[in-house]
């Protein structure tokens, strides 16, 4: 019998974890981006199609690895983006993820954060690659993009603290 109490996840996310809105990868992508941990499991990688002339986003798709919450999020976020300007997309942050799903339990908002990481990456990426910054894609990390990087620095120190099973050694001795 299993002493695990499921998470209260709304209608929306369950639907989306079930049937997942543009995942998989996207063959002809103009840029991508990762974010996340394999030490827990939760990635999400961003793939996106830009008309670059416009500088709108014309395709989106992810791929993920992890719970319900993460593949919804970053479902849910390929829907919000496609058809929006980049400096639109720039703008969408993990609450408006998370309320877009119904809302996610505490434990998972972490997921809605690795999603908006992980555009927030691929349109830095994407700005690197043409080698411009426009005037409001901000010099330094924006809070939501530390907030990524904390979230899969917790994610390794956490992991890396479990022993391997049977042999009493934490992750950082793995030797």
């Amino acid at each position: 019998m299993s002493t695990r109490i499921p998470l209260p996840y709304s209608p929306k996310v369950l639907e989306l974890f079930r049937n997942p809105k543009n995942a998989g990868p996207m063959e002809d992508a103009t840029v991508s981006a990762t974010a996340g941990s394999p030490a827990c499991g939760d990635v999400i990688t961003i793939y996106l199609k830009i008309d670059e002339e416009r500088e709108t986003i014309i395709k989106a798709s992810f791929e993920s690895y992890g719970c319900a919450a993460n593949i919804a999020a970053a479902s849910i976020l390929t829907e919000m983006i496609k058809g929006k300007t980049i400096r639109e997309a720039w703008m969408i942050t993990w609450k408006e993820i998370s309320d877009e799903l119904g809302g996610l339990p505490a434990i998972k908002y972490h997921c809605s954060i690795l999603a908006v990481g992980a555009l927030k990456r691929a349109i830095r990426a994407y700005y690197r690659k043409k080698g411009v910054r426009p005037d409001w894609l901000p010099e330094k990390l924006t809070r939501e993009e530390l907030q990524a990087i904390e979230e899969e620095k917790l994610i390794e120190k956490l992991y890396g603290r479990y022993s391997i099973e049977g042999d009493g050694r934490s992750g950082k001795d793995r030797s």
